[in-house]
């Protein structure tokens, strides 16, 4: 499977704060949409292309830009959220779809609870966005959900991931690109994250 760890010291710099317990939530949200807004130019180098005719002040020319409804994006509730005003800065036009998904806490096993996807999402480029892939549950299931909506071309984007939700995410769907701003360590007895940053969903809408 295609996976992208990023090694860019303006995301582990942004990294660095937001794993700090004492980061506040404004700033916590803040560094999500910005590292999501660096990632977000390496994932999308492949977004389809259409040729456009452009005049310019001294002559018209031929041009490439993103093709028409081309991009969706689908971040996994709530966490996924935090993500998406970094995505549509450079894709401001990107429709967006929802997919809700709540996780067991004794078994850690995900649930689906509403989905949502733009019409014609199958003729997309889908990129789902999950600040955190631990297990690699939600993300599995959330991509085989789009599959059965006869999605193609799908990509998953984190800020931070391990290799247990690496590793589950290769064999279940290897066609599907991964894209993480960091790898950490391991999965805890909780299946948290270590070193991590807590609960992402959590800090970005401070409902702890």
């Amino acid at each position: 499977m295609p996976v992208m760890v990023f090694d860019h010291p303006l995301i582990k710099h942004k990294i660095a704060i937001l794993r700090s317990k004492d980061t506040p939530m404004k700033e916590f949200r803040e560094l999500v949409e910005e590292i999501t807004l660096v990632m977000s130019y390496e994932a999308f180098k492949d977004a389809p292309t259409q040729k456009v005719t452009v005049e310019t002040p001294l002559e018209t020319c031929e041009q490439e830009m993103v093709a028409e409804r081309s991009i969706a994006i689908v971040p996994i509730l709530r966490a996924g959220l935090g993500m998406v005003n970094g995505v549509h800065k450079i894709f401001p036009n990107a429709r967006v779809g929802h997919i809700g998904m709540y996780r067991d806490e004794e078994t850690a096993i995900p649930h689906e609870y509403y989905c949502k996807l733009p019409e014609g999402i199958e003729n997309m480029s889908v990129i789902l966005l999950d600040p955190m892939l631990a297990t690699g549950g939600s993300a599995c299931d959330a991509i085989a959900l789009l599959k059965n909506r006869g999605v193609k071309n799908i990509s998953f984007m984190a800020i931070i991931g391990c290799p247990e939700g690496i590793k589950k995410v290769s064999e279940e769907h290897p066609d599907v690109k991964v894209f993480v701003s960091t790898c950490d360590r391991c999965l805890n007895e909780n299946c948290y994250i270590l070193p991590g940053l807590g609960d992402a969903g959590d800090r970005l809408f401070g409902t702890k």
